[in-house]
């Protein structure tokens, strides 16, 4: 059987102010254009169709669209489930109806879990349908008072679709989850990923689909298997960071054999642009050719740099961010305690000129010094003539 997979497609997504749905089209159109030439057998979307539970109407209409085209036209199944994302409750809507043309839409969690049934040569193949669950529903619908994190609540589930197997059937598991090879925290997120819970007790071991023959899975935008082969996240479509910059987005294709071993191919998508970093010098980067990707300036010029904006979407027309580099460093370099703790005692010379190279990177020069000398001296003379004037308020008060 071969299978589509594809997770993470946060219809609706806004980065920086701009509104991804026409990069999400290009995107979505490369992949209806793959189905129609290839025509796998089935379609998996594993969670965050949609960027927020309301999404805006343009990602809603694109959805349908998309749909429409793979199940109706194509008449491809398409396999899904809600992600933390998602309105459970918006895309379990006709979920009964939907399932008889060949759209398996799982926006809440039942038991026993939704299973779909698909058929090849070689015979059936069952896929789980385990949409994103806080546990603590997981854990008033098992009954099971020991679920107390994502790892437990995953447990309890593919306990209980274990428990139902058809021993004659290959099993595909489709899930949206945080998933590490021993339930610990590991390399692969981005800033674009919604974490589920503070303090780690969202991981889920993967040793948890120990019995399935394929774990399709979404949630982290990076692709990348988890322990074994079989266990697999296809990764967004699109970059929605920075932090995703050197991502190669795109799909998995899956062959699932008579045995139920599997073969996995990494394939890539083009995006409409291209999302990376841009770093140098203001009067640099303005000789630029005009390149229309989505780009996060970091300028490296010491002076101030006025209308930086402006100047650089002369170039850059979608830039998204710019910052100043020496600016950052100089933060940085501020939080530290030590350094922190020992500028308390600095008098105001001394103090500035730390500020000044922390900022610059290098000491001020002798101009610069004697310029700030001057300027301290005026800010101690205006203080202690207002010092001096409150001084004379006040004994003037105490006489009368």
């Amino acid at each position: 059987m071969k299978i589509l997979h594809t997770a993470d497609w946060h219809l609706g997504k806004l980065v920086q102010g701009v509104y991804m749905t026409e990069d999400q089209r290009f995107v979505l159109e490369q992949l209806l254009g793959v189905i129609e030439t290839e025509r796998p057998d089935a379609v998996i979307i594993a969670g965050d169709l949609y960027d927020r539970a309301v999404p805006p109407t343009e990602a809603v209409q694109l959805l349908d669209e998309i749909l429409e085209r793979i199940v109706l036209r194509l008449r491809v199944p398409v396999l899904a489930i809600a992600g933390n994302h998602d309105s459970p409750a918006r895309l379990n809507f006709a979920n009964r109806i939907m399932r008889a043309s060949g759209l398996h839409m799982a926006g809440e969690l039942t038991l026993p879990v939704q299973t779909a049934r698909l058929q090849d040569e070689f015979g059936p193949v069952d896929f789980h349908l385990v949409p994103y669950t806080e546990p603590g529903i997981v854990r008033f619908m098992t009954g099971d008072e020991s679920v107390r994190s994502h790892h437990d609540a995953m447990r309890a589930i593919t306990d209980r679709i274990r428990e139902e197997m058809d021993p004659a059937a290959r099993h595909v598991l489709v899930g949206h989850a945080f998933v590490t090879p021993h339930g610990e925290a590991e390399p692969n997120t981005s800033d674009s990923e919604r974490p589920l819970t503070i303090g780690g007790a969202e991981h889920v071991s993967a040793a948890h689909f120990d019995g399935f023959h394929y774990t399709a899975l979404g949630h982290l935008h990076q692709a990348h298997f988890v322990g074994q082969e079989h266990v697999q996240y296809a990764g967004s479509p699109l970059k929605y960071s920075i932090s995703e910059e050197h991502h190669k987005k795109g799909y998995l294709m899956v062959e699932l054999d008579a045995e139920g071993k599997v073969s996995v191919e990494k394939r890539e998508l083009s995006p409409r642009r291209d999302m990376r970093a841009v770093e140098g010098f203001i009067a640099d980067l303005e000789r630029h050719p005009v390149n229309e990707d989505y780009v996060f300036v970091r300028l490296l010029d010491q002076a101030a740099v006025t209308s930086p904006m402006e100047r650089i979407r002369a170039v850059y027309p979608n830039a998204m961010h710019v910052e100043r580099k020496p600016a950052l460093e100089q933060l940085a370099g501020i939080r530290e305690a030590g350094s922190t703790t020992g500028r308390a005692k600095m008098d105001g010379l001394s103090l500035f000129k730390a500020f000044y190279e922390d900022v610059t990177g290098s000491p001020p020069s002798s101009d610069t010094e004697r310029l700030l000398m001057e300027t301290l001296r005026e800010i101690a003379l205006e203080e202690g003539e207002r010092h001096e004037a409150h001084q004379a308020d006040d004994d003037g008060v105490r006489a009368v």
